[in-house]
């Protein structure tokens, strides 16, 4: 986020200072039953470390395809504790990593077949969650980005040219002149528009926590309070006991930064979100979002906002700088200055809500590999599965990923499983300092090239490098 509007810190604080800290998602299920914790040693034909989306989805598909496996998630807190419950609930039909990454690593064509499998899976998620009954305020409304300066104006003509020579069609992502990004999202100083289709807005945890019961039903078991201390081989060792399995998933995520020896695996980033009261149908006639479509502007440090099935804004953005060590520390997550500055984004973007009462704030964790490029790989041999990294994208990644592992799993071929993301295994973070001041230095280049280009109207070149280099373009 960049600071563009010069809404008073005090007035912003009050209505801050009256939020609950609890993520909006998790606060509307209420009480959380927690399942038992693991009751001694065990063993089991899969073990699936993480209760998030990318372990439940690898269970899920699990048990659709082989009933009879002896499937295991164990999970530290509770399922959608992390990064799952606590997401902007965007369904994006995206991958963080460049379509140019994926495509280095294999050829354009499979780079598009593996785009276009993104864009199936939040469809999937759809189907899935009617089949089932979860209940999640799943609406595909798309994507509107809007930009809100010349420079973010120009950068928009020049994707889209791209995406049409690479084979992106006019249904699945294309321009909008001013007055029609208009219709979608009223928000100030909007030039132009990109409308994404392959997008849907749901409440992740309600996604979260309903799969988790499906799987339960489907005869998956599932233990929570559960701390896995360390993988070695074919075992997991956690605070209850060992378990044994033929088979051992990796799905932690951010998280992943707590096992042994895996502190340099994934850079765990902060994000953090604001929410407004329940809003009247009649704000919406004069802001837009019709069709809940979710949205964002192109500014380099990343803002996004959905309209919720309860009429609120869920809004958020990665303002948090990065933890010296990887540390994971709760204090982040309510980091004030950050959702001030949320409040302030917001209501500079949309002022019709400048009276909207912030009633919840929050934050959590995404995972970041050094490559920026997310996949998964299974190794027969060794019985181990990793899944993850997924750069803040992953409600529709993890459902492609789980699926695919699960094929993996019980050897059957699709045309997931030869996908170019699959058998990616990035290189290790490098040793602090040097990620800390990386990390840190590249964040203060891209919030000031924001704030450049909002007061010149002039395009900082070399934050739009940096910018292109971190997403592996």
């Amino acid at each position: 986020m960049s600071r563009s509007s010069n809404a008073s810190s005090h007035q912003n604080a009050s209505a801050i200072d009256g939020a609950t800290t609890n993520a909006l998602w998790l606060d509307q299920l209420g009480h959380i039953a927690r399942r038992p914790a693991l009751a001694g040693d065990t063993d089991v034909d899969i073990a699936i470390v993480g209760g998030g989306y990318s372990g439940l989805w690898t269970a899920y598909y699990l048990s659709k395809l082989d009933p009879t496996l002896r499937v295991l998630v164990i999970e530290k807190h509770f399922c959608g504790f992390g990064a799952s419950g606590r997401n902007g609930g965007w369904a994006v039909g995206e991958l963080a990593g460049s379509f140019s990454a994926y495509a280095k690593k294999s050829s354009p064509s499979e780079a598009m077949r593996q785009a276009r499998a993104v864009f199936d899976s939040v469809d999937e998620i759809g189907r899935v969650v009617a089949q089932e009954g979860i209940d999640c305020g799943y609406q595909k409304g798309g994507w509107i980005r809007l930009a809100r300066n010349t420079p973010q104006a120009r950068r928009q003509r020049e994707e889209i040219a791209h995406e049409r020579q690479t084979g992106f069609t006019e249904d699945e992502i294309r321009l909008l002149e001013p007055d029609e990004a208009r219709t979608y999202l009223n928000a100030t100083r909007v030039q132009s528009g990109i409308k994404f289709d392959a997008v849907a807005a749901i409440n992740p945890a309600q996604l979260v926590r309903g799969l988790a019961d499906v799987v339960e039903q489907a005869g998956v078991s599932i233990v929570e309070g559960t701390e896995v201390q360390g993988i070695e081989g074919r075992l997991v060792m956690t605070d209850h006991g060992t378990v044994t399995a033929d088979v051992v998933v990796q799905a932690t995520e951010a998280y992943t930064r707590d096992l042994a020896g895996e502190r340099r695996a994934l850079l765990p980033v902060y994000s953090l979100m604001v929410a407004t009261e329940p809003l009247p149908d009649s704000l919406f006639d004069e802001i837009g979002l019709a069709d809940r479509p979710t949205f964002s502007d192109d500014r380099f440090m990343v803002i996004y906002g959905q309209r919720t099935s309860d009429n609120r804004i869920a809004f958020g953005g990665r303002g948090v700088p990065y933890l010296f060590g990887s540390k994971i520390d709760r204090k982040a997550e309510l980091h004030t200055g950050s959702h001030q500055l949320l409040v302030d984004t917001l209501r500079e973007m949309l002022p019709a809500l400048s009276e909207a009462q912030i009633t919840h704030r929050w934050g959590g964790v995404l995972g970041i590999p050094r490559d920026w490029v997310p996949g998964l790989r299974f190794n027969a041999s060794t019985g181990r599965g990793v899944l993850g990294g997924y750069i803040g994208e992953g409600v529709a990644a993890a459902n492609l990923a789980g699926r695919t592992m699960a094929e993996l799993i019980v050897e059957e071929a699709s045309d997931r499983t030869s996908l170019p993301w699959v058998g990616v295994h990035p290189r290790r973070w490098e040793p602090e300092p040097f990620r800390w001041l990386g990390v840190r230095s590249s964040r203060r280049i891209l919030a000031a090239a924001d704030t450049r280009e909002d007061e010149t109207d002039r395009e900082a070149t070399l934050a739009f490098k940096i910018s292109r280099f971190l997403r592996g373009a």
